[in-house]
């Protein structure tokens, strides 16, 4: 099916959703977290792909799950996050 199972959900309901869901979060946390999540949560990858230090990196990672109050070791989680990270209104203007 095209889409595959993203396209299962309704756009809008998926883009208001995943702004509730990463309000807590500004756009240097948001951005960290999508590429934490992208490189399977690997410290040193994601300080690479980033250019930021290693310990930024956990820093960061560790400020989002405190304000989203959620557990990132959590797959659920990490997949619920991942979703509305491409869900959210501006997903498509990343390069």
């Amino acid at each position: 099916r095209a889409g595959g199972f993203a396209g299962l959900v309704d756009r809008d309901e998926a883009a208001a959703y995943a702004r509730e869901l990463l309000a807590p979060l500004g756009e240097p946390l948001t951005e960290t977290l999508r590429a934490w999540l992208s490189l399977h949560g690997g410290w040193d990858r994601t300080a690479v792909a980033t250019g930021l230090h290693r310990n930024t990196v956990r820093q960061r990672i560790a400020r989002c799950a405190a304000l989203l109050d959620r557990d990132l070791d959590d797959p659920d989680v990490r997949m619920e996050l991942w979703f509305a990270l491409h869900s959210a209104p501006n997903a498509g203007q990343r390069g």
